[in-house]
């Protein structure tokens, strides 16, 4: 039997997690979004500036199709696919739209094959950075090192009936928000530092793919210059 722990952060105890009740406009669609950071739960937990919990779960992954996004053998691109099909995005131009449709169609992940997903979480900062690279103002190098040096963090998604029917409550530790709602912003601050000092400053625009690169040379998910820039 294999148990993972898994960490939920919210603003209330929850002990038998609904699949019912998730929200269809999430990263990854309608599912139960954990982490294994204790840390990253906690600043979950006081997002809305109000004391939380961080349940606590053992989850048995045995029979369960996995889908890790963050197993080499996917693009930041594959991500991009996935929040444009599930997120709610503002896209003003006919660039945009189009772009949306396009990687949406070459790039997403069949998530109906899976019981669970294992994936980058899409914080307002990273959220934004997904726009800008649909809208063409930001190359795929530059979304690719702003993801590894924001220190995302893994979320682990259930998203099957089965998944849910899985996991088991052990218990809630209370989270204070004068600690972690501080720490929470904190995050989204630095990312966005980061992006502006040690990433938007050394952009070099040479060999790099913008979405009108992908669109103009209908560049596929198994392309050699994607790979290129992703294992940089």
């Amino acid at each position: 039997m294999s148990i993972v722990k898994l960490l939920h952060g919210t603003d209330h105890i929850i002990k038998t997690p609904d699949y019912s009740l998730g929200k269809p406009h999430n990263d990854y669609g309608q599912g139960f979004y954990c982490t294994e950071v204790l840390e990253m739960a906690k600043e979950w937990a006081c997002k809305e500036n109000k004391n939380g919990f961080v349940n606590e779960y053992n989850f048995n992954t045995d029979g369960l199709n996995i889908l890790n996004l963050l197993d080499g053998k996917h693009s930041v691109l594959n991500w991009i696919a996935l929040l444009l099909k599930n997120r709610i995005f503002t896209l003003q131009d006919e660039i945009a739209i189009d772009a949306r449709n396009y990687i949406i169609e070459h790039f997403s992940v069949d998530l109906s094959a899976y019981d669970v997903v294992i994936g980058y979480r899409a914080d307002d900062s990273y959220f934004s950075y997904a726009q800008s690279f649909v809208s063409n103002t930001l190359p795929l190098r530059s979304l690719n090192q702003a993801l590894k040096l924001g220190k995302l963090g893994a979320q682990t998604v259930l998203i099957s009936k089965c998944a849910f029917k899985q996991i088991e409550f052990v218990n809630a530790e209370p989270v204070d928000k004068e600690v972690y709602y501080p720490k929470f912003l904190s995050r989204d601050t630095k990312a966005r530092t980061t992006y502006q000092k040690d990433i938007k400053k050394s952009r070099s625009y040479r060999d790099d793919i913008f979405v009108m690169d992908i669109l103009r040379e209908e560049i596929k998910n198994d392309d050699p210059r994607i790979q290129r820039i992703i294992l940089e």
